[in-house]
C-alpha cells in the first residue's frame, strides 16, 4: 500500500513540475538603437522540446514586466512574437504552459478574383497589392506593387474597401443613374469608392507600367526587364502577426536565357512599414543585375529622394495621384541588406514617359548583382503623411531599418 502511495505522490510531483516548467527566450540587441515592437522568431520545435509540450498543449509568453505577449506559429515552424529591447541590451521572455489570450488579427490578406485577381494584404500600419493573371489578360500593363494608405485604425480595412467598391447592387445603381441622373451617379460612386478617403485611408498611388512602390526586377544592359503580373500564388501565413505569400511569375527572356521564372516570397509582419521579400530565379545561367525600384512622379530636380548605396537604401516622397494635394504624400522605400553597386535616379526620355510608362518620370533604383542559384533578399514599403509621417522621419526610419536588417536581434532559447 505504501509503495502505491509513494508512486502516486511521485507521479503528482512530476506532473506538477512539468506544469510549472518554463523556458526562457533571451533577445539581444547589438545596435545602439532601441528596438521596439520588432518581430523575432525561434524554432517552435526547440521551444516545445524544452517546455516538454504535448502535441495539443498550449503556452503563454510573458515579457520582462510579466505581461502576456501575442505570438504566432508560422508555416515554416517558427514561433514569432514582438520584442522590445533597449539599445545594446538583452530582454528575457518567459514561456509557460497555459491558455493564451485571444490575439487580434493585425496582418492578413487574400486574392480578390472579383477584382481581376488582385492579391492584397495589410498589417496594422500599411496595405499593398500585387496584380494577377486576370488583369494581365485585359491587356492593362501594371508591373509593380501598389500602395494603399491607412490610418485611424490598426484593424484590417482592405476587405471592407473591396466590398464597398465592388458591391453588385451599388454598381447596378450607378449604371442606372448614369442615364437618369449623372450627378447622382457620380455622388454614389464617390461615396463608395476606395479612391476616396472614408476615414481610414484610400488608394491614391499610381503604379501603371512601372516598378511601382518597391518591385525588384532583373536588368539587361541597363534596361529593366519588367515582370508582368504573377501567374500563380500560395498564401503561406495569414495572421495574426504575419502574412506571407509565394508568387510565381510568367517566364521571361533575359539575355540569352529563355524561360527564366521568378519566385517571390513576400512577408509582412505586424508593426512594420516594410515587407521582406525573398526572390529566386530558375533558368538563369549567368550573373545578372537586379534592381529594387520606386517609380518617380516628378521630373528631374523636383523629386525628393534619398539614394545611399553604402547603407543600402532608397526613399522617395510621392505626391500621390491628387494634384491639389488633399491626399498628402506617400513615402516609399526599399532596403537591400546585401551589396548595392549603385543607388540612383534614372529618368525616362520624353517619348518613353508618354508612350511606355503612363506619364511616370522615372525610377530611383538600388542596383545589385544576382548570382544564379541564390536568393535576393530586400525590404520595401511605405508610410503616409496623414498617418503622422514626414520626409525627415521617414528617411530616419528607413536608415535605421537598414541597420536593423544588417544586425538582427539575436534570439536564444534556454
Amino acid at each position: 500500500m505504501k509503495k502505491i502511495l509513494y508512486l502516486c505522490v511521485a507521479a503528482f510531483m512530476l506532473a506538477a513540475c512539468n506544469e510549472s516548467k518554463t523556458v526562457s527566450i533571451t533577445v539581444f540587441n547589438p545596435l545602439s538603437l532601441d528596438r521596439n515592437n520588432e518581430i523575432v522568431e525561434v524554432s517552435i520545435a526547440d521551444v516545445s522540446t524544452k517546455l516538454q509540450l504535448a502535441d495539443d498543449a498550449q503556452f503563454v509568453i510573458y515579457n520582462t514586466n510579466g505581461q502576456e505577449v501575442a505570438y504566432q506559429i508560422t508555416s515554416d515552424d517558427k514561433l514569432i512574437f514582438p520584442a522590445d529591447v533597449p539599445a545594446d541590451s538583452t530582454a528575457v521572455y518567459v514561456v509557460k504552459k497555459g491558455k493564451p489570450a485571444t490575439v487580434p488579427t493585425l496582418a492578413c490578406g487574400r486574392q480578390y478574383p472579383e477584382r481581376v485577381d488582385d492579391l492584397a494584404w495589410e498589417n496594422d500600419l500599411v496595405a499593398f497589392r500585387a496584380y494577377g493573371p486576370a488583369l494581365q489578360k485585359t491587356g492593362e500593363r501594371a508591373f509593380g506593387y501598389d500602395v494603399w494608405t491607412k490610418y485611424n485604425t490598426s484593424e484590417p480595412v482592405v476587405e471592407d474597401r473591396y466590398a464597398m467598391e465592388l458591391n453588385p447592387e451599388t454598381l447596378a445603381a450607378i449604371d442606372s443613374l448614369k442615364i437618369a441622373d449623372p450627378n447622382a451617379a457620380k455622388e454614389l460612386r464617390a461615396a463608395t469608392s476606395y479612391h476616396l478617403d472614408h476615414g481610414n485611408g484610400l488608394d491614391c498611388y499610381k503604379v501603371g507600367p512601372t516598378l511601382g512602390g518597391g518591385t525588384a526586377a532583373l536588368m539587361s544592359e541597363g534596361n529593366i526587364i519588367y515582370p508582368y503580373c504573377y501567374n500563380d500564388y500560395k498564401i503561406l501565413d495569414n495572421g495574426p502577426l504575419r502574412f506571407s505569400v509565394q508568387l510565381v511569375y510568367n517566364p521571361l527572356t533575359v539575355k540569352e536565357n529563355t524561360d527564366v521564372v521568378e519566385t517571390r516570397i513576400i512577408t509582412l509582419d505586424a508593426g512594420s512599414h516594410l515587407n521582406k521579400t525573398v526572390i529566386s530565379y530558375s533558368g538563369l545561367n549567368e550573373t545578372t543585375e537586379i534592381a529594387a525600384g520606386l517609380v518617380l512622379h516628378e521630373a528631374d530636380g523636383e523629386a525628393v529622394i534619398a539614394a545611399d548605396a553604402t547603407q543600402g537604401y532608397i526613399t522617395y516622397a510621392d505626391p500621390t495621384d491628387n494634384a491639389s494635394g488633399v491626399n498628402g504624400k506617400i513615402f516609399v522605400a526599399a532596403v537591400v541588406p546585401g551589396a548595392v553597386k549603385e543607388a540612383k535616379a534614372i529618368y525616362f526620355s520624353k517619348e518613353e514617359k508618354e508612350k511606355e510608362r503612363g506619364g511616370a518620370d522615372g525610377h530611383v533604383l538600388a542596383i545589385s548583382d544576382y548570382q544564379p542559384g541564390t536568393n535576393y533578399t530586400y525590404y520595401w514599403g511605405s508610410a503616409w503623411s496623414k498617418a503622422g509621417m514626414d520626409a525627415e522621419s521617414w528617411n530616419q526610419y528607413v536608415a535605421e531599418y537598414a541597420q536593423k536588417v544588417r544586425k538582427p536581434l539575436e534570439v536564444t532559447v534556454l
